[in-house]
């Protein structure tokens, strides 16, 4: 099977088959309170005074569900310190995750992938986190989650790390959370961090990726931008999809020929929109099959049947998504139609309808859902439950047969409704002054009313219920019995389940990429060593504004890797520069992106240190965020990065912010990484005069008079122009119109003017070092030609002449040699 990564390629191998039998020496456990997915637990297990810690995010509710995910963090020790194991389970899908991979001293790679995988839980060893002798690991990991409880777990039996967290997690899950999954039903892959872009959780809260800023609960994110998914799956898929993006160009493409393909059939597009619509939550379905309780109640019965006949709902749809699959050209759909070829799905649908009714399926209202459990299992399978079913039969006609005989005494229009909350209760529509004397006969009960629906029931009523739920008891228990018996024959073909789960969110990912590419003039993104985006604009704003935003053009390449960005407040910097980004992760994952033309190179990492443009505070506590930000960036960028910093160094003297600008400019520009700088330092223009590879661009503003007065406004245009600003001195311009003496603004002018001559002096580029730019710019170009031109020979000719007389402009005085070169 093949599933989007090349991980994946070949089915079962990276899987392995884990039971939960497996032992930790040492796991215990304080009590730690009823979380919204443990059931049943039967109460708290001693602990001894060696403790590790269980951590709970701080924003355990994520903006898109509950959190369900618990994660067992190890790290190495003396020389192996920094190379981390991590396993992490969805108690909502049946799939543990490991990995292994060495971090630095920032452990930035942990803390991000925590920050993605927003656990319910978190468990440490007791190693790191002894009383006065913690890690530096566990110290960060509570600085960003809160500490709730303590669990400990001894590693020294095992080799790699992951393996330990591994055990430990099954345990403490089969422990605390009191879940045991049934023997070979758990589906356990290895993930290596490297083949996703990193992206920080400061950058993914910048850029708001899967949460507004401003309001939690608002969809203008590039999550509400792209999510049309029509199932949990594919919503869940899509959200880690934005925070961890793809790195490999050939992976991305087999996702992009899927898109393009779903725009260009729209047969193919509706077909299997109409088909994964009809899937419920396969992955929580699956969890809850696989799970064996420890506890047989009512409640675990009822939920066993209720996920049996949701199975064969799930199972029925499978040749319905082959059908439309059929006809598909991309490598990807043929491989999940290939992959919907496995005969286990058949099998395991055989043996359900051996035992459960052709007719039982899925449906919505309680009551309905109700009829589908109790009738679910065939007739003369069990001799006992066929006659609890006539019991409940009875009873059920009985308390119609009861209501239709109190609406004729007394002559109301009486009817029977249903709600899992009540049972059977009488429900009514009548006037007050439909009643005699305005209120209902004295034998009903529990009266509520709404407008003008009554809602009551009777001491008759409440017997009859109360005998229904004894029939209904026995119903379910018969039938658990028998669904359990059936659940065991089938866990042995349920692994095509994964299968197919990983598909139809898969597919509702893309189908969702299509039809935001339906809504906008989303183009296919191409994968160079250039990022280079012809009119681009922001997706974002662009749903924001219910129009298509102002579009800009973005070049980036090795020889032009540096971009510096200037313009007055509120100019457009910040947009744009969160545009790129946004950009580049849709690109990342699979999507169309928001322009005429666009091509990107893969980005490993994407850092963003983004500024509040309006934001005019200045303080220690701005000033040391900004320090923390630019730091991370510095000890964890390389050369395949994409870094995105806006307004560096304003929280300090303006000496200061341009020397630590400056210095953080040259750091930089050390690696080959595509860097977007924007700055309200001027002076950092001239940086250019230093280094070939810089180039400066800026937002352009109008001037327009009033024509009550003689003030001037800026009139924003949000296009981006190469060159620096020439608005100067805003500070002096504001100062301007104030109510400061003239003499003080013309002293102020003078002095600035004076301090500008002297830095331009010193940055100033002589004619040499112009000749040496033009040379590299030509060689850049040059080299760019080569690797990526697809031009004919007669385009390419004329094309490289172009670059020439662009070369000769750029030399102040050309000698003959040059001429001749």
């Amino acid at each position: 099977s093949y599933f989007g990564d090349k991980s994946s390629c070949v089915e079962n191998a990276n899987t392995l088959n884990l039971t939960s039998s497996s032992s930790v020496r040492g796991l215990t456990s304080t009590c730690i309170g009823k979380t919204p997915l443990s059931s049943g637990r039967s109460g708290c297990r001693s602990h001894t005074p060696l403790m590790g810690y269980s951590g709970t995010s701080s924003s355990a509710v994520s903006a898109h569900t509950v959190a369900s995910v618990i994660v067992a963090v190890v790290e190495g020790r003396g020389l192996a310190r920094g190379e981390v194991g991590m396993a992490s389970i969805d108690l909502k899908n049946p799939e543990m995750i490991l990995s292994q991979f060495a971090d630095n001293t920032t452990y930035a790679k942990v803390i991000t992938k925590l920050k993605i995988l927003t656990p319910l839980e978190i468990i440490m060893s007791s190693t790191a986190c002894d009383a006065g002798n913690t890690t530096k690991l566990f110290s960060l990991i509570a600085e960003h989650f809160k500490v709730r409880s303590k669990i400990s777990f001894s590693v020294s039996e095992f080799l790699y790390y992951c393996l330990a967290a591994a055990a430990a997690l099954l345990k403490y899950v089969e422990f605390i959370q009191n879940a045991v999954y049934a023997p070979k039903s758990l589906k356990v892959r290895f993930q290596g961090s490297e083949k996703t872009a990193m992206i920080d959780s400061s950058s993914a809260q910048n850029l708001e990726l899967v949460i507004n800023n401003r309001d939690s609960r608002n969809g203008h994110t590039l999550l509400g931008v792209l999510n049309y998914t029509k199932t949990p799956g594919g919503s869940r898929r899509l959200r880690s999809n934005i925070l961890e993006p793809l790195v490999d160009a050939e992976t991305i493409n087999t996702r992009l020929d899927c898109v393009q393909e779903l725009l260009q059939d729209e047969e193919l597009f509706f077909g299997l929109q109409a088909v994964i619509s009809k899937f419920l939550d396969t992955e929580q379905l699956l969890s809850v099959l696989v799970q064996i309780p420890k506890q047989d109640t009512v409640k675990t019965a009822e939920s066993k049947i209720t996920n049996l006949i949701y199975l064969k709902h799930t199972l029925e749809l499978v040749e319905p998504l082959k059908a439309a699959l059929r006809s598909c050209n991309a490598q990807l759909l043929k491989a999940y139609y290939n992959s919907l070829e496995d005969t286990r799905f058949g099998i395991i649908l055989e043996k359900i309808t051996t035992v459960i009714n052709d007719d039982t399926r899925y449906t919505k209202g309680c009551l309905s859902m109700r009829t589908q459990k109790c009738y679910a299992v065939k007739p003369n399978i069990n001799e006992f439950l066929d006659i609890a079913r006539r019991t409940y039969t009875e009873i059920v006609d009985d308390i119609a047969g009861m209501i239709t005989q109190l609406a004729e005494k007394y002559s109301l229009p009486m009817k029977t409704s249903f709600s899992s909350a009540r049972g059977f209760f009488i429900q009514m529509n009548a006037d007050c002054s439909a009643l005699p004397n305005g209120q209902l006969p004295s034998e009903f009960t529990k009266i509520t009313k709404m407008k003008n629906t009554y809602s009551f029931t009777s001491a008759d009523l409440i017997k009859m219920n109360e005998r229904c739920q004894e029939s209904l008891r026995e119903i379910y228990h018969m039938t658990y019995l028998i669904v359990c018996k059936l659940l065991n024959e089938i866990y042995e073909h349920i692994h095509c389940l994964y299968k197919l789960s990983d598909i139809v969110s898969m597919l509702d990912m893309l189908l969702s990429f299509a039809h935001a590419c339906t809504l906008s003039d989303y183009v296919r993104p191409e994968f160079t060593d250039t990022l280079a985006v012809k009119q681009g604009w922001h997706p974002i704003l662009e749903k924001i504004a219910m129009e298509k935003p102002v579009s800009n053009n973005t070049y980036l390449t090795e020889g032009n890797n540096f971009i510096i960005i200037t313009g007055p407040n509120m100019s457009g910097k910040s947009t744009y520069l969160k545009q790129i980004a946004l950009c580049q992760i849709m690109a990342q994952i699979g999507s169309f992106v928001p322009a005429e033309y666009c091509s990107f190179r893969i980005a490993e990492q994407i850092f963003t240190r983004i500024g509040m443009d309006d934001d005019i505070e200045t303080n220690a506590s701005t000033f040391m965020k900004e320090m923390k930000e630019i730091t991370y960036i510095i000890q964890n960028a390389n050369d395949n990065s994409l870094i995105i910093i806006d307004e560096l160094g304003r929280g300090t003297s303006a000496e200061e912010g341009i020397g630590i600008c400056y210095a953080a400019c040259e750091y930089l520009l050390n690696l080959k990484a595509f860097t977007l700088f924007a700055t309200h330092f001027l002076e950092l223009c001239h940086i250019d005069a230093l280094y070939p590879n810089v180039e400066n661009y800026h937002f352009e503003v109008q001037h327009v008079r009033s024509s009550a007065g003689n003030k001037e406004k800026i009139a924003y245009t949000y296009t981006l122009s190469k060159g620096y600003t020439e608005e100067k001195n805003y500070g002096l311009k504001a100062a301007e119109v104030s109510s400061l003496p003239s003499s003080i603004i013309l002293d102020a002018k003078e002095i600035t003017s004076h301090i500008a001559k002297q830095f331009l002096h010193r940055q100033k580029s002589t004619p040499e070092m112009m000749k040496q730019r033009a040379a590299y710019q030509l060689a850049m170009r040059l080299v760019q030609a080569a690797r990526n031109s697809r031009l004919d020979p007669d385009s390419l000719r004329v094309y490289l002449k172009a670059l020439k007389k662009k070369y000769e402009a750029s030399c102040p005085t050309p000698g003959k040699n040059d001429e001749q070169q």
